[in-house]
């Protein structure tokens, strides 16, 4: 038996697992509020694991040990960042979001969730947030496709085109047949998986003589969080990131799918728990690849997981670890395309259609996701595409556009619809805007100027405009619910 065979068995294993569990969702599945929040009935632990597979993405096997084989423990910045606005979000925003989207007429998405916490008649505010949502994540999208090209092209020897195909077909099956289930429990499992990946990988390249042999060679800056290429832009754009998690459709998603509000402080500490562990073990991985592969670097750093899963152990363990980048990729882009096909359906297609049945409307969304995916598939076409590089894009998008919308929204009862549309128009273009520019202040990671001035629209244009009484009720509602 060759050495790629095992890994072939063992991987195909696992994606037709993935698949099974799309079908039993696809029989699960009986209206659009089961395909797109899983009727509210997601537990703790599935949605604890949902929220830290989704999060985290192919970029917690791919992009961030790369980042650190690069440029040593200084790349941390961005874990304690993350952590940090991830503990925030559970803690601030999870409880309220579940019962205000509730309370707001069973609202399924962040734009019904803002249409109907603003009584926005004219559609405005629905259509610029569910356009935003639709440009974002297919950035985001492109991001994990062009994670599983790379996987599939190190491991089975494919062109990246063609590896490019085979991974975005798998990914968008199992989205595109069981929605909201499909999604949050094959992420479940494949948050399982990329945990148990991160412990092991790095653990069993230290019990290499080799490794020890070589650890004296490391130069003491990669050991450090502040080292020569420090500097308080770098550090302070790292830890902007934590910002981005009070924006994210996908992740805000999970909070609202939550059977009761009580449950969230067990999910909590199961997602919190989840992530520092795995962001240590993916820290691990980019400094043992710096050491094991130093005397001969690698053509793409970002592959350094896969190529230290290939020495560690045998094919068939292999086959598994190759299992868990693909299901960190994964679990992300599913995510991503169920939200886009949410908004597809919801936010635009209901909108013209409000007398459309639930097998039609999950029709149209599961046609949404292929078309997403093509979209996304097209951007992903250039090999020479960065996981990190589009993931950041995204992430700041969403970030900055939302993060504070989501924020004024479930504590500022004065807040105000045209407050709104200012908040996500401002936060949007500034991080495309200052994305085209660099040098000096401009190096500053584009999540930060947006989400700042983006909070600054908001606050700046509600103090001019008169809120409607009605919604300040339902605000008074909601608080007396918390």
């Amino acid at each position: 038996m060759s050495i790629d065979t095992p890994i072939l068995i063992t991987f195909v294993g696992y994606l037709a697992l993935m698949m099974g569990i799309g079908f039993w969702a696809y029989k699960a599945t009986d209206s659009v509020d089961d395909y797109i929040l899983g009727g509210r009935k997601m537990g703790p632990g599935v949605t604890a694991l949902s929220v830290g597979a989704s999060d985290m993405s192919g970029w917690l096997l791919l992009g961030l040990p790369g980042a650190v084989y690069l440029g040593g423990l200084g790349e941390a910045w961005i874990g304690i960042g993350l952590v940090i606005g991830a503990w925030l979000n559970w803690l601030f925003v999870a409880k309220r979001l579940r019962i205000y989207t509730q309370l707001a007429d069973n609202a399924l998405t962040l734009p019904d969730f803002f249409e109907k916490r603003f009584h926005d008649k004219g559609g405005v505010l629905r259509f610029v947030s569910a356009l935003t949502i639709l440009v974002f994540f297919t950035f985001y999208a492109s991001s994990g496709m062009v994670g599983g090209a790379i996987l599939f092209e190190k491991v089975f020897g494919l062109d990246y085109n063609a590896a490019l195909v085979i991974g975005s077909a798998i990914i968008v099956g199992y989205t595109f047949i069981g929605g909201f289930f499909a999604v949050s429990w094959t992420d479940f499992f494949q948050g399982s998986l990329m945990l148990i990946a991160l412990l092991i990988v790095p653990m069993a390249i230290f019990s290499h003589p080799e490794t020890h042999g070589t650890l004296e060679t490391l130069q003491p800056q990669m050991l450090s969080l502040i080292n020569d290429n420090t500097t308080w832009l770098g550090v302070l754009s790292l830890m902007a990131w934590g910002l981005g998690y009070f924006g994210q459709p996908h992740i805000l998603s999970r909070f609202m799918a939550i059977e009761k509000p009580d449950h969230l402080p067990v999910s909590r500490r199961i997602a919190m728990s989840w992530m520092i562990v795995s962001l240590l073990g993916a820290l691990a991985t980019g400094l043992v690849g710096s050491v094991y592969f130093a005397a001969s670097p690698l053509t793409n750093p970002e592959t350094v997981f896969i190529q230290l899963a290939q020495v560690a152990f045998n094919p068939w363990i292999a086959g598994l670890l190759v299992a868990a980048i693909l299901s960190a990729i994964m679990s992300t882009i599913d995510s991503q395309l169920l939200v886009c096909s949410s908004v597809v359906t919801e936010d635009f297609y209901r909108k013209f259609r409000p007398q459309a049945s639930d097998k039609e409307l999950m029709r149209v969304g599961r046609f949404g996701v292929l078309a997403i995916a093509i979209l996304a598939g097209v951007i992903a076409l250039n090999p020479e595409s960065s996981v990190l590089g589009l993931v950041s894009y995204a992430w700041a998008g969403f970030g900055a556009a939302f993060g504070p919308v989501v924020l004024l929204s479930l504590f500022w009862q004065h807040y105000s619809k045209a407050g709104a549309v200012a908040t996500i128009i401002t936060g949007a273009l500034t991080v495309v805007v200052w994305k085209q520019l660099s040098g000096g202040i401009f190096d500053v990671y584009e999540i930060l100027p947006g989400f700042i001035l983006a909070t600054i629209a908001g606050v700046a244009v509600s103090k001019l405009m008169k809120v409607d009484a009605k919604v300040c009720g339902e605000f008074a509602e909601f608080k007396s619910k918390l």
